[in-house]
This record gives structure tokens, C-alpha cells and sequence, in this order.
């Protein structure tokens, strides 16, 4: 399929009207990350996926809903008390004038989503509303900061056996340009409990270190000999090993509706699945954000298919920037 006109790695910020901020503590291992969509905002959808989401207006993104524009999306750490740097987005965006206009105000819409982070470092900090304030005014469309930074401050991966066996996770991303002119771009947030996984080898690049010996223990071997929830997290320590989510927001400046935004997110989970394994458990909180910034004229199928492309590529940054 010759979609791609380039395929170097890119950023999501190579999609006209899409910023980026990263708001960091590393002291306390946490932090958050918000993404612009400008004053006119984006048409948006998301599928949710894991089994242990932490999010905030998920709902509105449903097609059948009113409002078709968000301004930002805000990734964070903390878990649902993460959520609480919504409100610093929201401050900043109303400072500007941008918002839904509901007559006597302007309403900005700013979904969020969160993942847990409190066992890595100091869990009475956590992304709160001045942090929220502070990744919007660090907001550029130059390229992404990647690694643990932001949101992915405090992102682990192979947390089955508990964090003393886990891998630094944190941020990728990716974009390209499409034959037809639009680009698409990707930002993740890999804090799962699986594995990452090279998809041509099938090798571990990052996972949960094998308790007896160098290398990684196999995240998904290891719950197929009967290694559980119930089996490993035995006490409050262990907590983070049951406590996950990979998060992903794709960008494109080609014209979708919120239908086929929604459609584009489901599509894109393919690229977690690709890199992570296991992936969408009991104990992740998986969500994909899928934001339309332009006209350009672009097939959906095409849409989706490459920015699980770029997903795999984004994850797989991680592992060389953490």
C-alpha cells in the first residue's frame, strides 16, 4: 500500500493546529501533558477500551451528543485525582476567549484522561489545577518532548510482578504525510501492565524483569501459567502492578466527522496491540482520542490504518527514550 510519503518519525505537532505542553514534577514522578487544538478547536471521538479508564467527558465525544469541537486534550498523571489539572486547562482556554459559546460564556471543552502513577513516586503530588495552567502556557508546535516527561513522567510498563520489577515507560510519538496531502500523527502514554513487544522479532524490549535471572520474565507467559491479580498482588505494595493504561491521542488535519473520528480511535487501538502485550486487561485503563483539525480530503480506512501504524512506531520510541 504506498500511503506514505515519508516515513520519518515525526511528531504530532506536524499536524497544522496541534500544540503540545508538558507540565513536570520529577521529584514526585508525575506530571501532565495537553494538547491544543486551537482556537476553532477539533472535531473529536474516543473509544475506551481497558477495563479501568480514568477520563473526563468521554461522554460528549459520543456522536449522537451535541457539541462536535473540543479544545484540548489533557493527558495526566495522578490517577483520578489527575483529572483535577482539567480545571487549570480550562482557565487557561477561557483567558483566551476559546470555548463553546453558550451566550453569557465561553465553555472550553477539555476531555481528559489519567493514568496511575502514585506508586512510582510521592503519591500525595499530583497534577493538580496550576499544573494543568502550566503545560498549557509550555504549549509549542515544535517538536514533542518524548521519554518520561509529562504525563509520562512516572509511566512504568511490565508491572505484573510489582514495581521493582517494572520498566520505564513514558512518552512516543510519531507522524507522517499521507499521498493525499493530510497528515497524521500520533502522541502515547505506554504505562501498561504488558510487555513491549518488537512486532517483527516478537521479542521484549521493555517488561517486567525476570525475579532470577537477566532478561524479561514474559508478561504473557507468565499470566498463562496462572499468575493473577489474586496470585501477585498480595498487599498494598503491589498495587501498582494491577494499576495501568496506555493512553494515545491521533491527530490529522484530514476532515472527519465525529463518527468517523470515533472510527479512526477504534482502528488506532490496533497500534497498542501491535507493540503491547497483553494489552485492553482487566487492570489497563486504554484510551484512544482521535482529533480532526483540517479538510483535507482523506479515506477513513486509510486514516486509521496508518495511525496504528504510527502507534507502534510512537511505542517503540519509548523503549529508546526512557
Amino acid at each position: 500500500m504506498k500511503t506514505f510519503r515519508n516515513k520519518k518519525s515525526g511528531s504530532i505537532t506536524d499536524v497544522p493546529g496541534i500544540s503540545v505542553g508538558h507540565a513536570t514534577n520529577a521529584e514526585a514522578r508525575t506530571g501532565c501533558t495537553i494538547i491544543l487544538c486551537g482556537e476553532e478547536g477539533a472535531v473529536c471521538g474516543v473509544d475506551v477500551r481497558g477495563a479501568a479508564p480514568g477520563t473526563r467527558e468521554t461522554d460528549l465525544l459520543d456522536p449522537s451528543n451535541l457539541v462536535d469541537r473540543v479544545h484540548a486534550i489533557l493527558l495526566a498523571g495522578g490517577s483520578a485525582f489527575g483529572l483535577d489539572a482539567a480545571t487549570g486547562v480550562m482557565r487557561f482556554l477561557e483567558e483566551l476567549g476559546i470555548g463553546y459559546d453558550v451566550g453569557v460564556a465561553r465553555v472550553p471543552i477539555a476531555p481528559a484522561a489519567v493514568i496511575f502513577d502514585l506508586a512510582v513516586g510521592n503519591p500525595k503530588v499530583r497534577p493538580d489545577a496550576q499544573m494543568g495552567y502550566n503545560a498549557c502556557t509550555n504549549a509549542t508546535d515544535k517538536r514533542v518532548q518524548e521519554g518520561q516527561v509529562g504525563a509520562g513522567t512516572g509511566a512504568m510498563v511490565g508491572k505484573i510482578l510489582g514495581m521493582e520489577y517494572a520498566s520505564p515507560g513514558g512518552i512516543g510519538t510519531a507522524s507522517t504525510k499521507l499521498t493525499s496531502g493530510a497528515t497524521v500523527g500520533v502522541l502515547v502514554v505506554v504505562n501498561a501492565m504488558g510487555d513491549i513487544i518488537d512486532p517483527t522479532s516478537g521479542g521484549i524490549l521493555a517488561g517486567a524483569k525476570h525475579p532470577k535471572r537477566r532478561g524479561f520474565l514474559n508478561t504473557q507467559r507468565a499470566i498463562e501459567q496462572g499468575i493473577t491479580r489474586q496470585s501477585f498482588a498480595v498487599d498494598s505494595s503491589n498495587a501498582a502492578a494491577i494499576s495501568n493504561t496506555t493512553l494515545a491521542v491521533v491527530a490529522t488535519d484530514a476532515a472527519l466527522t465525529k463518527a468517523q473520528a470515533r472510527k479512526v480511535a477504534s482502528m488506532a487501538h490496533d497500534g497498542l496491540a501491535r507493540a503491547i502485550k497483553p494489552i485492553h486487561t482487566m487492570f489497563d485503563g486504554d484510551t484512544i482520542f482521535a482529533l480532526s483539525t483540517g479538510m483535507h480530503l482523506a479515506d477513513v480506512t486509510t486514516i486509521g490504518s496508518v495511525a496504528a501504524e504510527l502507534l507502534t512506531t510512537a511505542i517503540l520510541r519509548v523503549c529508546s527514550k526512557s
